[in-house]
């Protein structure tokens, strides 16, 4: 366990709030799509499977940048990763703006993709390996928060360039093209200033002590931890650092599912596809169809979308507060047994024609909420915290690497499942993908609530050894 210690709130804050901006990206990226595809479908004449690859190319370069990061973290450290994650968030925004057609369109969504992909790795990794045990959890839970606010900004910018920014503004020239004729550009190009300030504000905060004692320079390590709070803190964390150092090594990449890897590499895979298989992205990226699909207009629809955000934010509040009080497990059980019921109720409403108008939104938002302070948040605290420190880069992409195949096959396949077989049956497969993560929680992840990195890597190697 770690010592109780003074921590250095303004020092801690500082390298949380500029790790969770990565967070903050992912979702704005994400959640942008939401409110182009309307306008750029019209726009380029897009089939259903053209559609799908509009929006699953991005999840393609996730997966690219999430294979890529392990090893990047691994070799060059966790802070110039993230320099390079926000470099790709700068050129994406600026290239999607100004794309001339729909091929470089798509060409900058997959460099989006690839950003993506190697924050969502490395971020909340970078948080978990600089944050005191009994802060862990709510601090790696903020870079959820993040997230959600990310995709809130996104709802609130795309429906305000819909709407009303041109107004505002003087019409001519580049910015006639992107608040005007073609407001989904405007959408897109809104995301270039968090990926400006994300890419300043990396200069100003250290490089992860694990990774630095990792690679033999324990005095960078210790002055860092110094920093965090005191001397003693760094001397004990040090000491823990360093004999967790001692074990088994691994060789290639086969090894991390063998012997004491072999659980967590399994549940951080199943865990995060499965978060994806519930149906959250399904929503977030297509939200405006299902609620148009409800007899929505396109204008109420993106209204109703950022009611979901609201929502998505809020409840996030949820995971904040209890996650280092009552632990992962129960909010985990909580949340996806709530997500079962309402994608179940959401099935049911559509099967029986009940869908119509505002009825729709009741178990959307219902399950929503309860995605939010388990799945959403939770998730990214046990990938973060579960693997040992000499191969979580690589264990931490690989799970995340699981993540997004199962987001692009979401957002790839949903439409045409949307399409030829109904929002009941579509719902109804996501109920029964969460009703298997509801087991894979109850039964095989631990609770890691209080435990210092190094004390849940003893409890993985006893377990390994008593097997």
């Amino acid at each position: 366990m770690q010592p109780k210690s003074t921590i250095n709130l303004i020092y801690l804050s500082l390298i949380i709030l500029t790790a969770t901006i990565g967070g903050f990206l992912f979702g704005f990226d994400t959640a942008v799509i939401s409110g182009t595809i309307g306008f750029v479908k019209k726009q380029y004449g897009m089939a259903p499977l053209m559609e799908g690859w509009f929006v699953s190319s991005a999840l393609l370069g996730c997966m690219i940048g999430v294979a890529i990061s392990g090893k990047l973290g691994n070799t060059l450290g966790r802070k110039k990763v993230m320099l390079l994650s926000a470099f790709l968030f700068v050129i994406s925004a600026w290239g999607c703006a100004f794309a001339q057609d729909a091929v470089v369109l798509i060409v900058f969504r997959l460099i989006g993709g690839v950003g993506i992909g190697v924050a969502s790795a490395i971020c909340p990794m970078y948080i978990a390996e600089l944050s005191p045990s009994q802060l862990r959890g709510k601090l790696v839970t903020f870079y959820q928060l993040a997230i959600t606010i990310g995709i809130l900004v996104a709802y609130f910018s795309n429906a305000k360039i819909q709407t009303s920014l041109a107004i505002a503004l003087p019409t001519s020239g580049w910015v006639d093209l992107l608040f005007v004729k073609e407001v989904w550009r405007g959408m897109f190009a809104i995301g270039i200033i968090p990926a400006v300030v994300f890419l300043l504000m990396l200069m100003l905060i250290p490089e992860s002590p694990r990774w630095l004692a990792l690679k033999n320079r324990t005095a960078e390590a210790e002055k860092i931890l110094t920093k965090i709070s005191n001397v003693e803190y760094a001397k004990v964390e040090m000491e823990g650092i360093q004999n967790s150092f001692k074990d088994e090594t691994v060789t290639k990449l086969t090894d991390l599912f063998k012997g004491a890897y072999k659980k967590p590499m399994a549940i951080g895979i199943l865990l995060a596809a499965l978060s994806q298989f519930s149906g959250i992205n399904a929503i977030i990226y297509y939200g405006p169809s299902i609620l148009e699909a409800a007899g929505f207009k396109l204008g109420d629809a993106l209204g109703g979308q950022v009611t979901i955000g609201i929502v998505n934010t809020l409840f996030t509040f949820v995971a904040i507060y209890f996650v280092d009080r009552i632990g992962r497990k129960p909010l985990l059980l909580w949340g996806i047994g709530g997500a079962v019921l309402s994608l179940l109720f959401a099935s049911v409403l559509f099967i029986t024609n009940l869908s119509n108008g505002w009825m729709v939104l009741m178990p959307i938002i219902f399950f929503i909420a309860c995605f939010s302070f388990s799945f959403g948040a939770v998730t990214w605290v046990v990938i973060s915290e579960i693997f040992p420190t000499k191969v979580r880069s690589e264990a931490v992409a690989i799970s995340t690497v699981s993540l997004w195949i199962a987001n692009w096959v979401v957002g790839q396949f949903f439409p045409l499942l949307l399409h030829n077989y109904g929002p009941a049956f579509t719902f109804f497969i996501f109920a029964l993908c969460s009703a298997y993560a509801f087991f894979l929680s109850w039964k095989k992840i631990p609770e890691t609530k209080g435990q210092s990195l190094e004390d849940i890597e003893e409890f993985w190697c006893l377990q390994s050894a008593s097997n």
